[in-house]
């Protein structure tokens, strides 16, 4: 599930990152197989980096170190792996950790760990819609630790605050590969702002919090991304019902045979609102209900929205109506 939120020590996160100079968003892409995978500055010289918050057991934010070029030795934030990919996946993935040379994990203390690329938004962006796509299954997660990709925003003349946090939950996902989805729509007041996306996770007392991740896709929002087809091979969308509706509404679909699923809600814009379901399910027939509201619990606007359904077959999508 995505949301939107601010969390305690997070928004004081990255107090001291140096801006990209004059950099407009661009796209980037990677599969990780390029990459040395014996190389110890691999990671940091693509461009990736790392930043750790520490906070108390009951949350209170203590301090923030980095950001640093990430590493690539295996013993804190990140690694290249290798042999936990699929056929989509290829040899090399990238595993996303805490900071376990950080001895505050031994005194119980919650050790956030960031992992991310950056970039600065420039007002040419305004209007538009970038997504962050990318496989992910689950590695060696375990106790209270908990996992998250984002989207975020810093302020650098508001001490860097933190004026957006989008995340989807990491923590449970499946042990298969599937496939997750962040955005962000460029507004006028983010134009100069810090803009990442990436991973993290919080651990302590050294427990595990390891996710794999590959095919790492940043890029711009095509509204032609979204299909309009209601059956693909081996899964089948009905429409809604009722249609159109208030305040909630239920959507059937029907699977042959077990599988990931995802089923998300669109805006007419491209953008994901919420997202309904995503994890594995039997086969057979599925319901799944809209509150009309969005993963951030704000009701949606009256209007014209698309929920689409995505195996590993492809996806399908259907159109409804949401009244106020």
């Amino acid at each position: 599930m995505q949301s939107k939120a601010t969390v305690a020590f997070a928004v004081a996160a990255l107090f001291f990152l140096i801006p990209a100079s004059g950099l407009a968003i661009t796209p980037y892409a990677q599969d990780f197989e390029a990459l040395v995978q014996t190389d110890v500055d691999a990671l940091g010289n693509e461009g990736w980096l790392v930043f750790g918050n520490v906070s108390t057991p009951t949350g209170e934010y203590i301090y923030g170190y980095g950001p640093f070029p990430a590493p690539n030795d295996g013993a804190a934030f990140c690694a290249i792996a290798t042999g936990q990919g699929g056929d989509d996946q290829g040899a090399q993935q990238l595993n996303v950790y805490s900071d376990y040379e950080n001895t505050d994990h031994g005194a119980g203390n919650i050790v956030e760990s960031n992992v991310f690329r950056e970039q600065v938004v420039d007002a040419a962006s305004v209007g538009e819609t970038w997504v962050f796509d990318f496989n992910a299954k689950m590695g060696n997660i375990e106790g209270a630790s908990t996992a998250a990709a984002f989207i975020k925003t810093l302020d650098p003349n508001a001490g860097y605050a933190m004026t957006n946090f989008i995340t989807a939950d990491m923590t449970a996902i499946p042990v298969t590969w599937g496939g997750y989805s962040v955005s962000i729509e460029i507004t006028a007041d983010l134009v100069d702002q810090i803009l990442q996306f990436g991973f993290m996770n919080t651990a302590t007392d050294y427990v595990g919090s390891g996710i794999y991740y590959d095919n790492v896709d940043f890029h711009l929002f095509d509204p032609t991304d979204v299909p309009d087809a209601s059956v693909i091979a081996g899964a089948q969308l009905g429409q809604n019902y009722p249609n159109p509706f208030n305040p909630g509404t239920r959507i059937d679909f029907s699977l042959e045979k077990p599988g990931f699923v995802e089923i998300g809600v669109y805006d007419l814009a491209g953008r994901r609102i919420a997202t309904l379901h995503r994890g594995n399910l039997d086969a057979g027939e599925h319901d799944v209900f809209w509150n009309g509201r969005s993963d951030g619990g704000v009701p949606a606007a009256a209007g014209q929205y698309s929920y689409v359904l995505k195996t590993a077959t492809g996806q399908v999508s259907r159109s409804m109506v949401l009244l106020k």
